[in-house]
């Protein structure tokens, strides 16, 4: 499983730092760090975190099972196209 994080559009909430303190974390008031390459035991937490992250500024390959899509990306066709 591979992150990436927009840190242009990172502003600091947290959130995913709350819900994956494993994988996110922040340095001081508003620099988030973070590990790049997950563990795949932290799956659960990272959808949530990817999920919870109010400016989407989270990107996640391999979060949604084997096909190795990104985060959020299920269900983007199901209106038929």
């Amino acid at each position: 499983m591979r992150l990436v994080v927009d840190l242009n559009k990172c502003q600091g909430y947290a959130q995913c730092a709350f819900l994956a303190p494993d994988v996110f974390a922040m340095h001081g008031e508003e620099s988030l760090v973070y590990n790049p390459r997950a563990d795949e035991g932290q799956r659960e937490r990272l959808a949530r975190a990817v999920a919870a992250c109010p400016v989407q500024a989270i990107t996640a390959d391999g979060l949604d099972g084997p096909a190795g899509g990104t985060a959020g990306s299920a269900g983007e066709a199901s209106d038929g196209r």
